[in-house]
């Protein structure tokens, strides 16, 4: 649990994200019925998902945030929940590699077929870029 600025901070174990997604959806105290967007965070050793949550009956909000591991970074899909988290899991997958398990449709959002590697993380290089 924590606060970012007016925004609690629900972080849950990633095997357990699922469920804590339907409690904030489908309580009546909590009704988070609006996805505002997946943030994919790369902290080198492992990823963080943080799930931005609005309530429009309530007009409270929250981020919902799991864990991932850099080495087999797969997650549940929150498709099932949100349907709207699909564009933002595809990007998630196109930029860091996150396999969200379940997703419908996990083809390139941003890049194209075939491109290599996962221009997100911060190990990525680019190649072109030079230090000043």
């Amino acid at each position: 649990m924590g606060a970012a600025i007016d925004q609690p901070i629900v972080k849950v174990p990633l095997e357990h994200l699922m469920e804590a997604a339907r409690v904030l959806k489908e309580d009546p105290r909590l009704d988070f019925n609006y996805f505002r967007c997946l943030a994919t965070v790369d902290y080198l050793e492992f990823f963080e998902l943080a799930y931005f949550l609005y309530s429009i009956t309530h007009r409270h909000q929250v981020i919902l945030k799991a864990t991932c591991p850099y080495d087999n970074p797969v997650a549940p899909s929150l498709i099932p929940v949100w349907p709207a988290a699909n564009w933002h899991e595809r990007e998630g997958h196109d930029l860091f590699g996150v396999v969200f398990d379940g997703h419908p449709d996990m083809q390139p959002l941003l890049l194209y077929e075939g491109f290599e590697g996962y221009p997100g993380r911060k190990s990525y290089s680019f190649n072109e870029y030079e230090d000043w």
